[in-house]
């Protein structure tokens, strides 16, 4: 099935305004990540800017099949994680098309929101994507810091 022309705008708009980002992997399990961008983010740690919306897109393959997925985001600090609430946390609204097979790869997309209410802090934001059983297909951390 081709991909629709916006996942496909989403996609390639993404990858003009930055490179791929060095993440720790934080216990991806049905899945291997192949490449993960946040737009814009130049640097690394990136500067999150409070008012401002970043594209996340993340290339992943899956080793099992699922009917559906889930994100979920944290912001991590101290180790605790704070849970960070998303527009669109259905992965198969996302850029994925579900179900999801067993060694396909996929490009999930969506949108980081830094509301203005937040603190100026530095902090490790920690995305997950969850199949149907609840395991892992991709988890991965990068640095960030907000800023006004």
């Amino acid at each position: 099935m081709v991909p629709s022309p916006l996942a496909l705008l989403l996609a390639l708009g993404a990858t003009a305004l930055a490179g791929p980002l060095r993440f720790v992997d934080c216990g991806s399990k049905d899945g291997s990540i192949q490449e993960v961008n946040v737009s814009p983010c130049p640097t690394q740690p990136c500067q999150l800017h409070k008012g401002t919306s970043y594209s996340i897109n993340v290339t992943f393959a899956s080793k099992i099949e699922s009917q559906g997925s889930k994100a979920r985001v944290y912001g991590e600090m101290l180790h605790v994680d704070i849970p960070f609430p998303i527009p669109e946390p259905d992965g198969c609204k996302s850029g994925i098309q579900c179900p999801i097979q067993k060694g396909h790869s996929y490009s999930y997309l969506n949108k980081l929101p830094v509301k203005s209410e937040y603190p100026s802090i530095k902090l490790i934001v920690k995305w997950e994507l969850v199949d149907d059983q609840d395991q892992m297909l991709f988890c991965w951390k990068i640095p960030v810091q907000i800023t006004g």
